[in-house]
């Protein structure tokens, strides 16, 4: 297990740890329920460095990279940033990633343990273009910010007004004698930064975050309520709600698809569905009341299978154990009843995001 960057300052939290693909995160740090809250009503801080990066150099990066993933990439703007998804020839997903086109590269920061199979992806095609992939994860690292104060929080920590960030907007700033990027990051939480912080920064940036952060309510955020969060939201995480056979759209990725570029590996396969009209299953929300199922667990109508679970949390939001978990579309109509499992537990359809 590849441990923290910051291990030791989240071992001083009072933090527990979790390996998720060979790389620690911090799972919690003794209250999560204050976390979760933190993150709804004021801010919380949630280090994101398990996260694995690779950047793209050459001439031919931006060309090479376009053809390669689902989202534009030679008209984005340098500085700017966007989501996209990786998928093979028969449209099933390989991997997502944001990226980021910077001056002299592409960066792509991608979920753990993905760093290696997105560039044995790449590198399978990469055949005569001016284009060399790089492994960046030691490079730089991202801490996440959530919640309505963020923007107050960055306020005090920057020196001055901080004007909220869209979805993918970027804008670099000092802070901590370090030159980082701020990206906005608001799919999982309206308020969400994230910050792009060069390695050698990070604990003076975490440092300063957390010295200004008491009068905004500031609590370090781990895994679980970050989890939380995220099925909340609707969000789905590849290696848990999306896998090696999912098709982009089957897992609400509309964001991440560009229906006016060129051509790209598996773009067939999505342009069919899309005409077609409907997946054969989506993923979709879930509500289980007290049952405490697993992800895996199958979802039955008439004891017939039509569907499982992929993600399974304790939500304070609706006051319930709630899900994530693809559906057959006959049954994705909220307020549909399913089975859970062999019953008599139920599920009960709910659209997203969760309230």
């Amino acid at each position: 297990m590849e441990p923290l960057s910051l291990h030791f300052l989240h071992e001083q939290a009072g933090a527990r740890f979790l390996d998720v693909n060979g790389r620690e995160v911090a799972t919690d740090y003794g209250d999560g329920e204050s976390e979760y809250r933190a993150a709804r009503e004021a801010v919380a801080l949630h280090d994101a460095t398990y996260r694995e990066a690779l950047r793209i150099t050459g001439e031919d990066r931006a060309s090479f990279l376009h053809g390669m993933v689902t989202q534009e990439v030679k008209g984005l703007a340098a500085g700017a940033a966007t989501y996209a998804a990786m998928i093979t020839v028969k449209g099933a997903m390989v991997a997502d990633a944001r990226i980021l086109r910077r001056e002299a590269d592409l960066l792509l920061d991608v979920e753990p343990g993905m760093g290696a199979k997105v560039r044995e992806f790449l590198e399978k095609f990469l055949i005569s273009e001016d284009a060399e992939l790089h492994d960046a994860s030691g490079e730089l690292g991202v801490l996440r910010l959530l919640g309505p104060r963020t923007a107050d929080l960055l306020g005090a920590a920057l020196g001055g007004p901080f004007a909220p960030l869209p979805q993918d907007a970027t804008r670099a700033a000092p802070l901590a004698g370090q030159e980082v990027l701020l990206v906005g990051s608001t799919r999982v939480e309206p308020h969400g930064v994230d910050l792009l912080v060069p390695h050698g920064g990070l604990e003076a940036v975490w440092k300063a975050l957390v010295a200004a952060g008491p009068a905004f309510g500031l609590r370090p955020l781990g895994w679980r309520a970050l989890e939380v969060l995220r099925v909340e939201a609707g969000v789905p995480r590849f290696g848990q709600d999306m896998v090696e056979t999912t098709i982009p759209l089957e897992a609400n990725l509309t964001h991440a698809i560009s229906y006016n570029k060129g051509c790209y590996i598996g773009q067939e396969v999505i342009a069919r569905a899309t005409f077609r009209g409907h997946m054969n299953r989506k993923l979709t929300g879930l509500l289980l009341g007290a049952t405490e199922a697993t992800p895996g667990t199958e979802l039955k109508k008439d004891g017939k299978k039509v569907g499982w679970l992929t993600t399974v949390v304790r939500s304070p939001r609706q006051g319930q154990v709630v899900a994530l978990g693809y559906v057959h579309r006959d049954h994705l109509e909220p307020g549909t009843v399913l089975a859970v499992g062999e019953g008599p537990a139920e599920a009960t359809v709910a659209a997203l995001p969760l309230g």
